[in-house]
């Protein structure tokens, strides 16, 4: 009988997942996701959602979202024999369905004060039985790799080993450029490792216009003076020529696309940047056009709120690496050689990403690398020692990790970042700052780095059957709320376009789309009900 394996990445702003055939090892297929299920933007809502609704009710959404997406697959789902997964321990948390409060509270005496226990994140492998609300045999076996410590985990251990950096030689710096970016420095045999919350707009999430690393998506933009070429991600998720735009207008120029485009991901956010900035477009943290926002074709516009989203992630990811840099005791020119890790990493042109300081600007050499999480959670389904090497590598990290929550240093740079990003602090003031504070300076002098694409696209080998992306992920789920008077201030008011609210012989009802839902970071629909009727959790019961 043929046998099943199925590999999943559960990231924050989405999931990313294959199955393979177990005797030859062949990728039938993969299947993502728009968006996460879980109601929120980032690591954090998700964290939070869990604390205010139930690990149960968090559990439930992304199991029944893993549910959806096997039965996606092109294959019977009683054949499937095992399945990994791979992420940050938030995420495989709330999969397991396991306390989560430690990862809340990350001081000690909080955590005592709370009566919560220490969780044994170590390597497991289970059936599937042992995984609430997941739809497969009790003979499928579950593998789930170990947390390294708060904040990190199974992906940055994936994007250690995958990339193969702990061989090199010279000073190496990892970063999956993602909502929650795992980093990782390599100095004289000692690894250095952190994660910082950069937020979604990396992965085009709470940008204007911004989508997941999807078909559609605008991943680069590049300069045809005196317009601007718009690269698009095709159904196979290789990068096609886009319209021919220009900035100023909503005129296009060559309406001429190999592929439609719907919206901007990370990278395109990070090009229209450096595009922007290049040009002067860009006074004081403030788009300088007519209407002050970028077009970038037909609807599609980025805007001052999105600069500034973009800003401050990029402003946590070098905050990070220069608060490893500062643990490791040396400067940002002292690396040599990094690693750029999943679909941002992947689709992000790194010289536009070096001039913006998502990369040390005196680096040598950079490799783009792919999705190393998806890419390890397949490895662990065929080869077993993998989960040994991670569980030893978990150990060795835990040796030099920063948390930079508790990081003062961090905590310094970062002020400034948002200073320079959103305020218009000039670069020399930035400086002068870092100098102060006797921290890493940053060369003014960008090197010309040597890039390596490894991979064309964040998943090299999508299968035989190719690719299919759920935007439908979330259920629809229905509420009375008592003495609600249906006046739609709620369904105004939300930014995502979450709620419908419909009246029958004057018994109003609610429905709410879980999976475009910020969750409780947000509650605006809450905070806009004059009356108070309006309660988020009445659909999480």
């Amino acid at each position: 009988m043929t046998t099943f394996a199925i590999a999943f990445d559960i990231g924050t702003s989405g999931i990313r997942a294959q199955v393979i055939e177990q005797q030859s090892q062949e990728i039938i297929a993969t299947v993502i996701t728009a968006r996460h299920p879980i109601p929120g933007a980032n690591v954090i809502d998700h964290l939070h959602f869990a604390l205010e609704m139930g690990i149960n009710s968090t559990q439930r959404i992304l199991v029944q979202c893993i549910n959806q997406i096997i039965k996606s697959f092109p294959i019977d789902h009683k054949q499937i024999m095992r399945m990994s997964v791979c992420g940050n321990p938030i995420q495989l948390s709330l999969f397991q369905g396991i306390e989560i409060r430690d990862l809340a509270f990350a001081g000690k005496q909080k955590q005592q004060a709370l009566g919560i226990s220490t969780v044994n994140r170590e390597a497991l492998i289970t059936n599937a039985g042992q995984i609430k609300y997941l739809n497969l045999s009790d003979q499928c076996e579950v593998i789930i790799p170990p947390a390294v410590q708060h904040e990190i985990g199974a992906d940055a251990l994936a994007m250690i080993i995958q990339s193969n950096m702990l061989e090199s030689k010279e000073t190496t710096l990892i970063t999956d450029y993602g909502t929650n970016a795992e980093m990782a420095l390599l100095h004289n045999g000692c690894i250095y490792s952190g994660s910082t919350a950069a937020g979604p707009a990396l992965e085009g999430q709470q940008i204007n216009s911004g989508m997941l690393a999807a078909p559609g998506a605008i991943t680069d933009i590049l300069e045809e003076p005196p317009y601007y070429r718009l690269c698009v991600l095709d159904a196979e998720m290789n990068t096609v020529n886009g319209p021919l735009i220009e900035f100023n207008t909503n005129t296009v120029i060559d309406p001429h696309s190999e592929y439609p485009i719907r919206g901007i991901t990370g990278t395109g956010t990070i090009a229209a940047m450096f595009q922007a900035m290049s040009k002067g477009l860009i006074h004081k943290a403030q788009i300088n056009t007519p209407d002050n926002k970028l077009h970038l074709g037909s609807n599609i516009t980025f805007n001052n709120h999105d600069f500034h989203e973009a800003g401050k992630a990029i402003g946590a990811i070098r905050a990070g690496h220069i608060s490893l840099c500062n643990a490791a005791g040396i400067s940002l020119s002292d690396i040599s050689v990094a690693y750029m890790s999943g679909a941002s990493g992947t689709y992000m042109d790194a010289h536009k990403a070096q001039q913006l300081g998502l990369i040390p600007t005196q680096i040598k050499k950079v490799y783009q690398i792919g999705n190393t999480s998806l890419a390890m959670a397949k490895d662990l389904l065929t080869d077993s020692s993998q989960l040994q090497q991670m569980t030893e590598l978990a150990t060795q990290l835990q040796e030099n990790h920063c948390m930079f929550a508790r990081s003062d240093v961090f905590k310094k740079v970062f002020m400034l970042e948002l200073a320079y990003w959103t305020e218009g602090m000039p670069w020399s003031l930035y400086q002068k700052f870092l100098k102060k504070y006797q921290l890493p300076a940053i060369a003014e002098e960008l090197s010309q780095a040597e890039i390596v694409q490894t991979v064309t696209r964040d998943i090299n080998t999508l299968g035989s059957h190719g690719l299919t992306t759920l935007t439908n992920i979330g259920q629809k789920l229905d509420a009375h709320m008592n003495g609600c008077i249906a006046c739609q201030s709620c369904t105004v008011e939300c930014p995502e376009q979450a709620i419908k609210l419909s009246s029958t012989n004057g018994v109003a009802m609610i429905t709410l789309n879980q999976s475009l839902c910020n969750g409780v970071a947000c509650k605006r629909c809450e905070q806009v009900c004059s009356d108070q009727y309006f309660k988020l959790s009445q659909f999480f019961k």
